[in-house]
């Protein structure tokens, strides 16, 4: 087979070419860090970035979900606490005080009712905490502000949402509000059941603010409502003849609100739980994803500074080669 001159030089750029190219993408990998910057060079590849990437971005929109919820519920928390608290002074303090027979005096009983009167003002502004731009016991209207304490014909009502929750009128309207739900994605494959949402599939957020200090009126229509009770036994402290009878009747229901208040607190503890568990669970689908993402795209780095080792020797050895390619022909022999 006669091989030519052409045909040599042919090959030789060819062969170069391949060598400069090897080279480029070599040093590509170690600069870049990366086994691919173009799709085409990895197909396969570049579909399980692109997949990856959604899946970790998504995962991270949980995580942030799952942060925004806590902070949330230790807004809703933190109110409780402090109502709790107050609450427990009213009961387990001026409210046995006040039943003292020492304490009996119109005027002593009037400072005991200026207390139990502060106190659910403060309630009632601690049950209207905000977190962010939402009203964290506005149930699903966290735009407006849940509570109000009105004054009418002398007698101070308290209305959520509009609505009188000592009213039995209202009572229909007031356990649909109770009953209200927010729910927040936390990638448990959310799900529609009819026009609502599947309760499995979605975490709820919202805590009604009449689920924690109650609405209505029992069996004997004492209020079930602890601010409104607050007023009520500062009602009969400010009254000339002092009903112990009524005092120790409101101040038992007083009692059952705390409780109320107690069982909530444990509610939102368990939410809690539940949302660090997943959280944790989220946090290691991360990991997974990243050590996923990490053997896909990015390069051993030793392996990587090998390969250019290696390319840049068989380009430089290309090199050389070039400088003899032309071997002396029969033509440099003639005379």
């Amino acid at each position: 087979m006669r091989i030519t001159t052409s045909a040599l030089i042919r090959n030789y750029k060819s062969n170069l070419n391949k060598s400069i190219t090897n080279l480029d993408l070599a040093r590509t990998k170690v600069m870049t860090k990366r086994n691919f910057t173009k799709g085409y060079q990895d197909p396969t590849g570049a579909v399980r970035e692109s997949a990856l990437n959604w899946k970790y971005d998504r995962n991270q929109d949980y995580i942030d979900a799952i942060d925004d919820a806590q902070s949330f519920q230790d807004a809703q928390e933190d109110s409780i606490t402090q109502i709790n608290k107050l609450a427990r002074q009213l009961s387990k303090q001026y409210g046995l005080e006040a039943m003292n027979g020492t304490n009996w005096t119109h005027d002593v009983r009037k400072t005991y009712a200026a207390a139990f009167r502060e106190a659910q003002k403060s309630m009632t502004m601690s049950m209207n905490a905000s977190y962010s731009d939402r009203f964290v016991f506005g149930g699903a209207d966290g735009g407006h502000t849940p509570f109000e304490l009105k004054e009418e014909n002398g007698v101070t009502k308290l209305f959520y949402r509009g609505l009188d929750v000592n009213d039995p009128a209202n009572q229909a309207k007031l356990d649909e509000m109770a009953g209200e739900q927010v729910f927040t994605d936390l990638g448990f494959g959310l799900t529609m059941d009819g026009d609502k949402v599947a309760n499995s599939s979605a975490f709820n957020t919202a805590l009604p603010g009449i689920n924690v200090v109650g609405y209505g009126q029992d069996a004997n229509d004492t209020s079930n409502n602890l601010i409104v009770l607050a007023g009520q036994l500062a009602d009969v402290l400010e009254a000339e003849d002092f009903d112990t009878e009524k005092y120790t009747e409101l101040l038992n229901a007083f009692d059952g609100g705390r409780t109320r208040l107690l069982d909530n607190l444990t509610t939102i503890g368990t939410r809690t739980n539940f949302l660090e568990t997943t959280k944790d669970r989220l946090e290691d689908q991360q990991i997974n994803l990243t050590e996923q993402f990490d053997n896909v795209v990015n390069v051993d780095m030793a392996e990587a500074i090998t390969e250019f080792s290696w390319a840049q020797y068989a380009y430089n050895a290309a090199l050389k080669i070039g400088t003899n390619i032309l071997t002396p022909s029969f033509i440099d022999f003639m005379s």
